[in-house]
């Protein structure tokens, strides 16, 4: 799947991408420069929050030196007209409550919060889940949001395992409520242009294109620095699904990003 529409041009960033911090497989240095020759403005680092030990997640004393790490590659970036903002893949609990200290997300740029388990929670009970997530004041962007898996290999590691590869069925919530809720809140739900995720499935991004007011980012969730090509994937489904650019937050600049993410805590 390629984007070769004009959406893929007018996007400024990549709000969802991980380093070696957590469970990504290239340094920080590395996915920035790779992300700088996209020809965007910035990328936003997601790494993941401590619950998910098995993606080495991050401590909150880990995240403190992760930011210090940023500040150190954005003062080497400075007068190129790239930065580095700060951010997190945060997982949603199953009580809908955010895995970080208030504190630390209040400091981040982006917050993007992601459902990692109990995904075969009742729908009702994951519903509420979805609701109290996009309540809450620090998160942004609501991550993969059915947490479907399609048996796609994604790199190399993968491909030799390829007979082992699994399908994961998408979560059940109440998509009309959880979209209105995303609207009213103006919190954006993430295309993710993973081969293995393409999430949310196009019928259900179909509908929440007719939600007025909800607002979408175009994300890789990279955990490489060749997966940061698959931009295009996200957005050829956007541009199915009939979305605009004007919807899409990552079609922004930095500042203005930054703007629409402090209103959330406003």
């Amino acid at each position: 799947m390629s984007g070769s529409g004009g959406l893929r041009q007018l996007l400024r960033g990549d709000c969802h991408v991980h380093t070696d911090w957590s469970d990504g497989g290239d340094p920080l240095e590395a996915m920035v420069a790779a992300a700088a020759a996209q020809g965007h403005d910035y990328v936003v680092l997601t790494d993941h929050s401590p619950r998910l030990t098995i993606a080495h997640g991050l401590s909150p004393q880990r995240l403190r030196r992760q930011l210090d790490a940023v500040g150190a590659v954005n003062e080497a970036l400075a007068g190129t007209g790239f930065r580095v903002l700060t951010g997190i893949e945060v997982d949603i609990l199953p009580d809908g409550s955010l895995d970080q200290e208030p504190e630390l997300l209040a400091l981040l740029d982006v917050v993007v919060g992601s459902v990692h388990s109990e995904l075969r929670m009742e729908k009702a009970k994951m519903t509420r889940r979805l609701l109290a997530a996009l309540a809450h004041p620090h998160l942004d962007i609501l991550g993969h949001c059915t947490g479907r898996k399609l048996p796609v290999a994604t790199d190399a590691r993968h491909a030799a395992r390829g007979g082992t590869l699994r399908r994961r069925a998408p979560s059940s919530f109440d998509v009309d409520a959880v979209f209105a809720a995303a609207a009213r809140h103006d919190k954006a739900i993430e295309i993710n242009s993973r081969p293995d995720r393409l999430d949310p499935p196009s019928n259900l991004l179909r509908k929440a294109a007719k939600v007025a007011g909800l607002r979408f980012a175009i994300n890789t969730d990279a955990h490489a620095v060749a997966q940061l090509d698959w931009l295009g994937n996200g957005c050829a489904r956007a541009e199915a699904a009939g979305l605009t650019a004007d919807r899409i937050v990552n079609t922004l600049p930095a500042d203005e990003l930054l703007d629409w993410t402090r209103t959330h805590q406003a």
